[in-house]
């Protein structure tokens, strides 16, 4: 039988737990064996005015999923020369447990979207199943506009991946900014991200970029 993986990439600026909630949702769902975590150096759709060191990101997603059997961390896209491509990724996993292996690449459903513009889109949505977690709103998202970069079969594919999950109202954007405020964030991340964050004294600048001690 072939390995189930779940490929879970994003910047992870902070991680939170709509995050974790999503992956665990997707993980039973999917009776997936594991999901690996890949926070990006160089995520190519996300500007890096506001984008905290790496090294920062990938020890709050070690804090986060400790403890979690399933889940695991991977530094593979921190630690590659060049833009995170997610299809140099799942090439990797592919040659690392084999072509046959079952990857499943989880996104929010909002970024469906933008898939047109990821490199390699339609080879990538042929070499894994794209899982799209369902965000507000995401009932609106233009299948018709995906259809003039991927084919029928592709879209189809795509929509077959979309699966419903608890709707979290979290974002690392709304976590950064109450940082800055002053505001709490006790319930939005888990604790020992919350105490990473306020040991290392992160996000109080509008642009933090700063290297950890």
């Amino acid at each position: 039988m072939a390995t189930r993986i779940g490929l879970y990439g994003g910047s992870f600026n902070p991680i939170h737990n709509g995050h974790l909630i999503v992956a665990r949702a997707i993980t039973e769902q999917l009776d997936l064996e594991r999901v690996i975590f890949l926070p990006s150096a160089t995520p190519p759709h996300k500007t890096q005015e506001d984008l905290l060191d790496p090294t920062h990101r990938a020890q709050m997603v070690k804090w986060a999923i400790k403890g979690e059997p399933c889940f695991e961390f991977s530094d593979f896209d921190l630690t590659r020369t060049g833009p995170s491509y997610t299809i140099d990724t799942v090439t990797h996993y592919h040659g690392l447990f084999g072509a046959n292996a079952d990857l499943h690449w989880i996104v929010g459903a909002d970024s469906l979207a933008e898939l047109p513009t990821w490199h390699r889109a339609s080879e990538l949505v042929d070499m894994c199943r794209i899982i799209a977690a369902a965000r507000a709103g995401w009932e609106q998202i233009a299948w018709d506009e995906l259809r003039q970069t991927l084919n029928k079969a592709q879209v189809e594919r795509l929509k077959a991946g979309v699966l419903k999950t608890p709707v979290i109202e979290i974002s690392s954007t709304d976590v950064r900014r109450r940082i800055r405020e002053g505001r709490s964030i006790r319930y939005l991340v888990p604790d020992t991200v919350r105490a990473y964050i306020k040991q290392h004294a992160l996000y109080h600048n509008p642009a933090p970029n700063d290297s950890p001690p």
